[in-house]
């Protein structure tokens, strides 16, 4: 019965408290340059006793991981990191300023793709593209949320017959960039004059959902910028799962913490979090619509696919390689960027092994 209460009382509260303020808090850079160091920030990173957020995680030696630290806490990481050796230093002194800027710059009178939106502001354009393309766009409804928010996205229908992608954005609440990414695709396949543009848009139907985690997108906005989960309680005294991490597929494996209060916590159980168990059942029973699934996520330029949870790949993994190395290729020689593609356990030995010969050559 204190249980069901205290449950309620969080509920309640979610949106009660005061918006959350960083001021003064700081993101480190940090760099492993050793198994030994890597192995302590990984297991700081599992149990953080210390109360940091890792932005980057540690992967593999000789790369950078980010680290957001609150005022409080910056003697005890600068003590842990100087114990163990790894040289950092500190990216962005204030992470309130940062935030402050890009809401003084997401100041928009329409919708446009320069700015962040609201829920609200994606949902009237989503509904909007179905009065411009009644014939090719219709609102789908992916699933609902804890708060009981749709999960909205929409379906493009070029040719009944045509092979299906799905693709989605958000459900790491705070990863606006992965949502905007999402929604300028979706204008591109509709709008682009471009004539390569046109013969992918056209020869695909398209299921596309900008935000996966519409509770934590909105709260995101109202409450706490960095949020990152669902809103359901996980416990007494903390809220949310990572909803990225509650799939069944081999569900707590690797990569999780099992505190309720950590931002890797996975939930009580596979799919304890109705947007997931409602978006798993509608990807279920649309499977056979679509051949080619694309979650987009922000911070680390890499180009990822199968599997996560253990060393070897997936048994057509060459052919994704190829593909994704085109990919990559394009993407540098429009935007000069530089992203790395493969397999999650492939791709971080290839990039440990770089990391260490840059090293050694430098």
């Amino acid at each position: 019965m204190w249980w069901i209460i205290i449950l309620c009382v969080v509920a309640k509260s979610i949106h009660a408290v005061d918006k959350a303020i960083y001021e003064n808090y700081k993101l480190f850079s940090v760099i492993p340059r050793n198994e030994s160091q890597l192995d302590l920030l990984k297991l700081l990173r599992n149990t953080n006793n210390i109360g940091v957020s890792f932005w980057r995680e540690p992967s593999v030696m000789n790369r950078e991981i980010d680290i957001m630290v609150p005022p409080h806490k910056l003697s005890d990481l600068s003590e842990i990191l100087g114990k163990i050796g790894a040289p950092y230093d500190i990216k962005i002194h204030n992470i309130q300023k940062l935030i402050d800027n890009t809401m003084l710059t997401n100041q928009s009178n329409g919708f446009d793709f320069t700015n962040y939106h609201t829920l609200e502001d994606i949902y009237d354009y989503l509904e909007n593209l179905t009065k411009l393309y009644p014939k090719k766009v219709e609102i789908i409804v992916g699933g609902t949320t804890f708060e009981g928010r749709e999960i909205r996205g929409v379906k493009v229908t070029f040719h009944e017959e045509n092979p299906g992608v799905f693709i989605e954005g958000g459900i790491h609440a705070r990863e606006w960039i992965a949502t905007s990414t999402v929604l300028y695709i979706l204008d591109q396949l509709l709008t682009s004059n471009d004539s390569e543009v046109r013969r992918i848009a056209e020869s695909h139907n398209w299921y596309i959902f900008p935000s996966f985690n519409p509770d934590g997108y909105v709260f995101t906005h109202t409450q706490d910028r960095l949020w990152k989960k669902t809103l359901k309680p996980s416990s007494p005294f903390c809220i949310g799962s990572d909803p990225n991490r509650n799939w069944g597929f081999e569900w707590n494996t690797s990569g999780t913490n099992n505190d309720p209060c950590s931002e890797m916590y996975p939930g009580s159980k596979p799919f304890s979090e109705i947007e997931m168990k409602s978006l798993s059942e509608y990807i279920w029973s649309n499977l056979d619509n679509f051949y080619v699934y694309i979650a987009f996520h922000s911070f680390s330029q890499l180009l990822l696919f199968p599997y996560g949870y253990r060393e070897e790949c997936m048994f057509f993994h060459e052919d994704l390689f190829r593909v994704g190395r085109i990919a990559i290729e394009a993407l540098k020689k429009r935007h000069g960027t530089q992203y790395a593609v493969g397999c999650f356990n492939e791709l971080y030995n290839i990039l440990n092994a770089v990391y260490t010969k840059e090293m050694s050559v430098s």
